[in-house]
C-alpha cells in the first residue's frame, strides 16, 4: 500500500501583512520536520516574502489562461517563477462568490500541472445540498470535471481538499465520523478508477478545523491532513494543528 504524506495547509484569504509572514515563518520553521508536509497560502503581494523565509508556499488561486490581455489576473508561470510550488483551485469562495464552474476549475488545475505547479483541487457542498443528502453526488461531479478533462492519472500530481461549504469558517464542524465518511467515498471513488493512485492520494479536510478539532480528525484513516482558514492567522493555534497531524502520523 502507498504511503501517503501528511499536509497541513494554511489558506489566509484575503489577510495578512508582512509582519504575520515573520510571526508565521518563525513559527512553521519551528516545527518543520520531514513528516508532514506544512504550506502556507497568503494573498499574491505576500508569496516572494513567504518563500524567502524557507515556508513552502502556494497561491489561492490563478488564471486558467496564458499570458494576455487579462487584467488583474496571475498567471500559472509567474506564480512558478516566484517560487511558489502549490495552488488552490476551486475553493469553496471562488465558486460562490466568482462563479467559478466545475469546468473552469478544471481548466484551472489543468493549467497548473502545465507549469509543474501542485493544485489542490477543493470540493464541498453546500448546507442545502447536505441536507438534500445530495453530498456524494456534488463532490463527484467536481471530482469528475477533472478527469474527463484530464484524465485519472492527473490526480496523481495533486491533492484533494474536502471542505463542506457549511462548516467553513461557521463554526460547524463535521464530526469526525462525518468527514471520514466523505473521505472514504472520494477515495472508494478514485480507486474504482485507479486502486494505487486512491491510496496514495492526500485528501485533506477544511472546514473550521481548530487546535481543539485537529487530532480526531486528522486521527481517521482517509484524513491525511488539514487545509486550515482563520486558525492558520495564529501562531500558536496553527503550529498546535501541525504537531497534531504529526502525532498521527
Amino acid at each position: 500500500m502507498a504511503i501517503r504524506k501528511t499536509m497541513v495547509a494554511g489558506n489566509w484569504k484575503m489577510n495578512g501583512s508582512l509582519e504575520l509572514v515573520t510571526q508565521l515563518s518563525n513559527a512553521v520553521n519551528s516545527v518543520k520536520s520531514n513528516e508532514i508536509d506544512i504550506v502556507l497560502f497568503p494573498p499574491f503581494p505576500l508569496v516572494p516574502a513567504l518563500v524567502d523565509s524557507g515556508v513552502t508556499t502556494g497561491t489561492q488561486t490563478l488564471s486558467e489562461n496564458t499570458p494576455g490581455a487579462f487584467t488583474g489576473e496571475v498567471d500559472a508561470q509567474l506564480i512558478k517563477d516566484l517560487g511558489a510550488e502549490y495552488v488552490l483551485v476551486g475553493h469553496s469562495e471562488r465558486r460562490s462568490i466568482y462563479k467559478e464552474s466545475n469546468a473552469t476549475v478544471a481548466a484551472k488545475f489543468a493549467r497548473a500541472q502545465q507549469v509543474g505547479l501542485t493544485p489542490i483541487l477543493c470540493i464541498g457542498e453546500s448546507e442545502s445540498e447536505q441536507e438534500n443528502g445530495q453530498t456524494e453526488h456534488v463532490v463527484a461531479a467536481q471530482i469528475d470535471a477533472v478527469i474527463e478533462k484530464l484524465g485519472v492519472a492527473a490526480l496523481k500530481h495533486s491533492v484533494i481538499a474536502y471542505e463542506p461549504v457549511w462548516a467553513i469558517g461557521t463554526g460547524k464542524t463535521a464530526s469526525p465520523e462525518q468527514a471520514q465518511a466523505v473521505h472514504k467515498f472520494i477515495r472508494d471513488k478514485i480507486a474504482s478508477l485507479d486502486s494505487d493512485l486512491a491510496q496514495g492520494l492526500t485528501i485533506l479536510y477544511g472546514g473550521s478545523v481548530n487546535e481543539k478539532n485537529s487530532e480526531l480528525l486528522f486521527a481517521q484513516p482517509d484524513i491525511d491532513g488539514g487545509l486550515i482558514g482563520g486558525a492558520s492567522l495564529k501562531a500558536d493555534s496553527f503550529t498546535a494543528i501541525c504537531n497534531s497531524a504529526k502525532g498521527t502520523v
